[in-house]
């Protein structure tokens, strides 16, 4: 396999002081790239700032011979996102590369979620992808290149007691990718989803001990890597990656039925037809969905 090199390319990588963040910006200055840390400093529920981690990466980098410089902005703001972006083309020139892997978490009971709960989860996660994601796309649309990474969750995919504001924010970033991967089709920009598991400090009290310590940050970098590769052709992607291992989940709908002058009455008869996903496909996108019509049935309820 020819190997995947980043040199004379520029990477942004939000969140990239600890964990997740940490392992692809050190990984992505291995293999040549110039990287942008991004990092607020702030605690695992959004709460204040520092340098320090940002910093600590770049000197990590430099260490290893690598070109790197921090960014201390928040995601969730747009004026912090264009300084982001801002910052690679400062610094570097251009941004071929933008993984967006800032978050926090504040988990409770759908009940106890207050506004303020909701809201900075969303905020950081989904509004956060929004400000980072279009100047960058912006520019890479520029150029004709460009590869984003968005980091979602199977919270959101599949869902996960007590977290429903991370899950809505993660499933909205789905959303966010499947619309902007069709735009950045004939700009060579390749949009994709990562969902990781991971040790890291935000969830240290969420997995269990054993799979903390062996679901290692660095485990799930190789993804990030390849999607970020000019090798890869793919987009619209959600890649679940964590503990050596790979996988895809995606969203597919079936052929369902057609029901003439339906009632409530003819959906509950056909009920097991219509939710029955054998031989459901997948779309790549809403026009492919609502013009196609093979296999669907035609039901005439009796009159």
């Amino acid at each position: 396999m020819e190997k995947i090199d980043f040199t004379g390319r520029v990477a942004v990588v939000t969140g990239a002081g600890a964990g997740l963040g940490r392992a692809h910006a050190l990984e992505f200055a291995r293999r040549g790239a110039k990287v942008v840390v991004n990092d607020l400093g702030g605690s695992t529920d959004g709460v204040g700032s520092s340098e320090a981690a940002a910093n600590k990466v770049v000197e990590e980098i430099k260490a290893l011979g690598g070109q790197a410089v921090a960014n201390f902005d928040t995601v969730a703001t747009v004026q912090g996102g264009e300084n982001i972006i801002k910052t690679a083309i400062d610094a570097f020139g251009k941004i071929d590369i933008l993984v967006c892997n800032a978050g926090i978490l504040r988990d409770k009971s759908f009940v106890k979620m207050e506004e303020e709960t909701w809201d900075i989860v969303v905020a950081v996660h989904l509004k956060g992808t929004y400000c980072c994601a279009r100047p960058a796309f912006i520019k890479m649309r520029e150029q004709g290149y460009g590869r984003i990474v968005m980091t979602a969750s199977a919270s959101g995919i599949i869902g996960n007691f007590g977290q429903t504001n991370y899950a809505a924010a993660k499933m909205g970033i789905c959303g966010l990718a499947n619309a902007l991967k069709l735009e950045g089709a004939k700009y060579n920009i390749m949009v994709n989803v990562l969902a990781p598991t991971a040790g890291t400090r935000l969830t240290s009290d969420v997995l269990p001990p054993e799979m903390f310590n062996t679901f290692q940050p660095e485990l799930v970098t190789p993804a990030v890597m390849y999607l970020c590769s000019e090798q890869c052709q793919d987009t619209g992607f959600y890649i679940n990656a964590g503990g050596n291992r790979f996988f895809r989940s995606n969203i597919v709908t079936n052929s369902g039925v057609i029901i003439e002058n339906p009632t409530a009455e003819d959906i509950a008869a056909n009920w097991s037809k219509i939710t029955d996903l054998s031989g459901a496909k997948f779309f790549a996108n809403f026009m492919e969905l609502t013009l196609d019509s093979g296999g669907v049935e035609l039901v005439r309820p009796p009159k």
